[in-house]
């Protein structure tokens, strides 16, 4: 079955993250208000992947293709001796708890769990060489986020392992002028999965455009450079590739990554007025390009600044609900359950399904642990779009099912604490039942010893 007669049949596939049993609110992600807001809170590992596993339950129910990513070992000991410290494992996390508690937090955070920030991925359609391109991000901007790149090539190996169908690049070099955020700030529009598309890239600052405004509270964490770079490693069209700017102002009001602001799907993008600088222009250039490849015309829904605030798209991350393809072609989106508890926002959403003949469903999940630390449910997933062929040469482990759903729970319920505070993470009990979990889902998803760990 094919969508054209040269263009194979593609899906979405959702690739999620999962939190790690060390899942803590170390409040780490400057610019991220929510994460600032929830620091030194006790959160709830076990609450955390309930959540998570229930919203990867409900997109499979809905027939879409899931899958799932797993967890970084923590807390990663090799960044910890690489800044000095010594001594066995127990001993530097007794040496740690009393030196620097931000420190400890950071190499024992479960930000992995966001994997739209794992990679960019440019499928087979789009890509010189044909093969899906899949470039690790480097995310140098903050510390504990900076020490998950080589385990993310890894896993990424692991899954998709088939070079002659999968080109996986190094990360980034790692430095400021191309510091790289992953797909959070990349959005792909097609008619089809299985068609060519256009892949727009959003950045919030270059280095060499001494002119331009820069947010004064916040970083801007993408770069112009390390998207170019990506478009070059991934072999895309130049006439098929949109660099866009982020608007300095929402990065002030807490917009980190453009997924906080705007979400694309097939011909659909929903996006704040804010959202990027000179938009009109954006959405011009996309609209041309659209057209001249794609056999639709790109729709774009707006909300403005007087329609909605941008504290209030920030505090409910309305743009970062997913917004998917259903099976009978009709589009949905997977909104926070934050969402319907502000009233502005939920007017907002009144109204796009009233007025636009375009997203035909709203269903709101509880992700309410992943939220406190600044994830809505797009931070949660990485969008890889898989021909049949290239599907049937993953890791059929990483597949999400029924069965699997299961199986994850028992799991969770056999190794996740209910309650964890900033102060247990000085404990080696922790780091034992850690590794004891992740040594078990390791088997149950079929990955081998990947972990580090598993080697000792």
């Amino acid at each position: 079955m094919t969508t054209s007669d040269s263009s194979p049949l593609a899906h979405e596939v959702n690739f999620d993250g999962i939190p790690g049993p060390t899942h803590n609110f170390g409040g780490l992600s400057f610019g991220n208000i929510a994460s600032m807001k929830s620091r030194s809170s006790i959160s709830s590992p076990r609450e955390a992947l309930f959540q998570c596993l229930k919203k990867m339950d409900l997109l499979s129910s809905l027939g879409l293709i899931q899958a799932l990513l797993p967890p970084q070992a923590r807390p990663d000991f090799t960044a910890l001796r690489r800044l000095g410290y010594s001594g066995n494992e127990e001993q530097i996390l007794h040496e740690l708890s009393k030196d620097d508690i931000s420190l400890l937090a950071g190499c024992y955070s479960s930000s992995s769990m966001w994997a739209a920030n794992a990679a960019t991925v440019s499928p087979q359609s789009d890509t010189g060489d044909h093969r899906t391109h899949l470039t690790p991000a480097n995310l140098v901007n903050l510390f504990h986020r900076s020490i998950e790149p080589s385990f993310t090539g890894k896993i990424l190996h692991r899954i998709f392992h088939d070079q002659t169908k999968f080109a996986l690049h190094s990360p980034l070099p790692a430095t400021v002028n191309f510091s790289d955020e992953g797909a959070a700030n990349h959005s792909r529009f097609c008619s089809n999965y299985g068609e060519t598309g256009i892949e727009l890239f959003v950045y919030g600052r270059t280095d060499f455009d001494a002119s331009a405004q820069m947010p004064l509270h916040y970083p801007a964490r993408q770069t112009l450079g390390s998207c170019r770079a990506i478009a070059r490693l991934h072999q895309l069209d130049r006439d098929k590739i949109v660099f866009a700017r982020q608007n300095p102002d929402a990065i002030d009001a807490g917009v980190f990554h453009n997924d906080v602001i705007a979400v694309g799907n097939k011909n659909v993008l929903f996006f704040h007025s804010q959202a990027f600088c000179n938009y009109e222009s954006v959405i011009a250039e996309l609209r041309e390009k659209f057209a001249g490849c794609c056999n639709d015309e790109l729709i774009t829904v707006e909300v403005s600044q007087k329609q909605l605030s941008l504290t209030d798209a920030v505090e409910s991350y309305l743009f970062n609900s997913q917004l998917v393809s259903m099976p009978d072609g009709t589009a949905c989106l997977i909104a926070p359950a934050e969402c319907r508890e502000n009233p502005r926002v939920n007017e907002v959403l009144e109204t796009v399904i009233s007025q636009n003949n375009t997203i035909d469903c709203i269903l709101f999940v509880d992700v309410g642990e992943s939220m406190r630390n600044g994830g809505g449910p797009a931070c949660l997933r990485l969008r890889v779009v898989l021909t049949d062929e290239e599907l049937s040469c993953t890791n059929q482990g990483s597949l999400f099912s029924k069965r699997l759903y299961r199986e994850l729970i028992e799991w969770g319920n056999r190794h996740y604490r209910d309650r964890l505070r900033l102060e247990d993470l000085g404990d080696p009990q922790l780091l034992y039942e850690s590794r004891n979990a992740l040594d078990s889902l390791t088997q149950v998803l079929g990955l081998g010893s990947i972990y580090d760990f598993q080697q000792m």
